[in-house]
């Protein structure tokens, strides 16, 4: 083995992959998990000209004893990103309750098993070790339409902060990641489908374009990483200033825009109404 071991759940495609190129180029060995053994194996295919080795683990992360035997079969582990999830967009009221829970089984409930067999494992061999969680900003500010998925990465930031103060003592890390919209092709299909879908989600995005995985990537490999290791229990937004909120007023590009005169205007209005000396 070249570096460390780290598993990525749902590491078969979108920003679990780019997380799993990162970490294979910089000569991690990854241990990517999903359900779809076909897009493991095209992963798997597409990773191996990485300084890393790469393998491949086809279960579903809601059997925790399937996860436990996974993390316990592994000659070696360091690391894991939980990254696997479920979504759709749907009306609350119109929401199967079976569709409620496989969306908070997948995040949540496959977030705890993972996380509880490798801080076992780790306790057991007393070796340190580092938890990445792949969250939502939506998991603190809510959202329409995906109220399911936005209660299962409440939970995960909740368990992130949890965990990382009680295994802190045992030296295992535990981080979150909430990253921003990211064209991949299941987003791009879902949420970006309807005609002027890009156009409003571009003007809720301060930095005005969406994210790559490979910069999303970059993050995860700082907080998985030695640079990292004095952070532990911390949420790190990776979204181009998305969850900072939509401004009542308008935006400095607008205001620059206006003609030349603009600021002066405004000044001696202020000023006539006592806000400037």
């Amino acid at each position: 083995m070249t570096g460390r071991t780290v598993v990525i759940t749902g590491g078969a495609t979108g920003i679990g992959y780019g997380i799993a190129r990162r970490l294979v180029n910089d000569g991690d060995d990854v241990v990517l998990v999903s359900r779809n053994p076909e897009k493991l194996a095209a992963a798997v295919h597409s990773l191996a000209d990485g300084a890393g080795t790469v393998s491949a683990f086809p279960l579903d992360v809601r059997d925790n004893e399937a996860v436990a035997a996974m993390i316990d079969a592994l000659p070696r582990i360091d690391g894991l990103v939980n990254n696997a999830a479920g979504n759709f967009t749907a009306r609350t009221v119109d929401m199967s309750s079976r569709a409620f829970r496989a969306v908070v089984e997948i995040s949540l409930y496959g977030t705890f098993n993972a996380s509880q067999a490798l801080a076992r494992r780790l306790i057991r061999e007393s070796r340190p070790g580092v938890i990445l969680n792949i969250v939502a900003s939506y998991g603190w500010t809510g959202a329409p339409l995906v109220a399911h998925s936005a209660a299962a990465k409440a939970g995960m930031i909740a368990f992130t902060k949890s965990v990382a103060r009680e295994w802190g003592p045992d030296n295992i890390r535990v981080n979150a990641l909430a990253p921003g919209f990211v064209p991949t092709d299941n987003a791009i299909a879902g949420i970006l489908s309807s005609p002027g879908a890009q156009e409003r989600m571009l003007d809720l995005i301060p930095l005005g374009r969406f994210g790559s995985p490979e910069e999303i990537a970059d993050v995860a490999a700082f907080l998985l990483g030695d640079d990292a290791r004095y952070v532990t229990g911390a949420v790190f937004a990776a979204d181009g200033g998305r969850s900072l909120g939509i401004s009542m007023h308008d935006t400095p590009s607008s205001i620059n825009s206006e003609s030349s005169n603009s600021t002066e205007q405004l000044m001696s209005s202020a000023a006539g109404r006592g806000f400037a000396s």
